[in-house]
């Protein structure tokens, strides 16, 4: 398994450009030929901007529910798999939102993220959440 940790890495460093807001450092770290699946509509977004606009969406959807404070807590992996230039990552993760000021917490939710090793690092090819389940706390 060479270079485990890489794939790793990267995906530790989305996740914290995530809970920072920085859609900038999260694109970065995204392959252009990219795509994201996840619980919301429209559930699938690909390509050179699939990062920004899922991104984008994230907040409009926020903004009208009334949720902010996103923040994604990652456990350690089940699996981290490295095949030449190609790596697969799952790992548990929790999420944390404000809805309408109340604390929610969403455990038990699965991130699986497939990567490819460039000459600038591990980049993110696709990323999919499957959602635990949520609870106000």
């Amino acid at each position: 398994m060479a270079d485990a940790a890489g794939p790793m890495e990267t995906v530790r460093s989305y996740a914290d450009a995530f809970n920072k807001g920085d859609v900038k450092a999260m694109a970065a770290l995204f392959d252009a030929s990219g795509s994201i699946l996840d619980g919301m509509a429209p559930h699938v977004w690909q390509g050179p901007t699939a990062c920004e606009d899922w991104y984008g969406e994230v907040l409009e959807e926020g903004e009208h529910a009334g949720a902010d404070a996103y923040f994604i807590a990652l456990g350690e992996p089940s699996h981290v798999d490295v095949a030449g230039d190609s790596g697969y990552v799952v790992v548990p993760a929790t999420m944390t939102f404000k809805l309408r000021g109340q604390q929610i917490t969403q455990s038990g939710a699965t991130y699986t993220v497939a990567l490819r090793k460039l000459p600038a690092g591990w980049r993110i090819r696709a990323w999919a959440w499957a959602k635990g389940t949520s609870g106000g706390h």
